[in-house]
């Protein structure tokens, strides 16, 4: 079995090494981070559902940055599944993945990147027809040396490792086989968008870049 958006999935994730995972306050900090992630090349953006204003910054972002990749990250439910697709989200990141979520998700009109944190979580989200999964969270579930240990048995599988990462521990994880991409949020740590250094976020973000993930 091949979810039908596997091809997508794969797409999305290879088009950059990092994937950024935002937080956002409000419309104008919004702007200001993607302007700034974007400006530095990173084109795969996920907006956590966390705040008030996520919904209406997918929706914001995606027609102010047609160029980028915008997604919705944090999603724990079907009714958020659906509020993000009709925001624009352009895929969708879970945290984990539950029966009822697991039934919305293979009917999701776009890409669906489920999260989980144990080789029976992997095998069984395989056996639902998912290839590309978020190992989460990354450091607390093992990190490198865990995920590099399920590319031999489960070597259909692609990860993007989420949760504790930052740029040294993103080069190790790029360098496993089974890795396509990381997610993080370093690039837009709190104390530089309350600072507003977004010219730090900026290179970060080119930084970020030059991680490139294997082939």
């Amino acid at each position: 079995m091949q979810y039908q958006h596997t091809d997508a999935t794969l797409a999305l994730m290879k088009q950059a090494p990092v994937i950024p995972v935002m937080q956002v306050a409000d419309a104008a900090d919004a702007l200001a981070q993607a302007k700034s992630l974007i400006g530095g090349g990173l084109t795969v953006l996920e907006i956590t559902l966390r705040t008030k204003a996520a919904l209406k910054s997918i929706e914001m972002l995606t027609r102010a940055f047609p160029e980028a990749i915008i997604g919705a990250g944090t999603v724990t439910d079907a009714d958020q599944m659906e509020a993000a697709i009709d925001a624009g989200a352009a895929f969708l990141v879970s945290p984990g993945m539950t029966r009822r979520l697991l039934k919305a998700a293979r009917k999701s009109p776009i890409p669906w990147l489920p999260g989980v944190a144990t080789a029976s979580e992997a095998m069984t989200l395989h056996e639902h027809g998912f290839r590309c999964m978020k190992f989460f969270p990354a450091e607390a579930a093992g990190g490198v040396k865990y995920l590099s240990s399920l590319a031999g048995p489960l070597q259909d599988l692609v990860f993007c490792p989420t949760g504790g990462i930052n740029p040294e521990k993103a080069k190790a994880y790029l360098e496993l086989s089974n890795v396509a991409c990381v997610g993080g949020s370093w690039m837009v740590a709190p104390a530089l968008i309350n600072a507003g250094d977004y010219a730090a976020v900026e290179r970060l973000a080119k930084e970020a870049c030059a991680l490139r993930a294997p082939v």
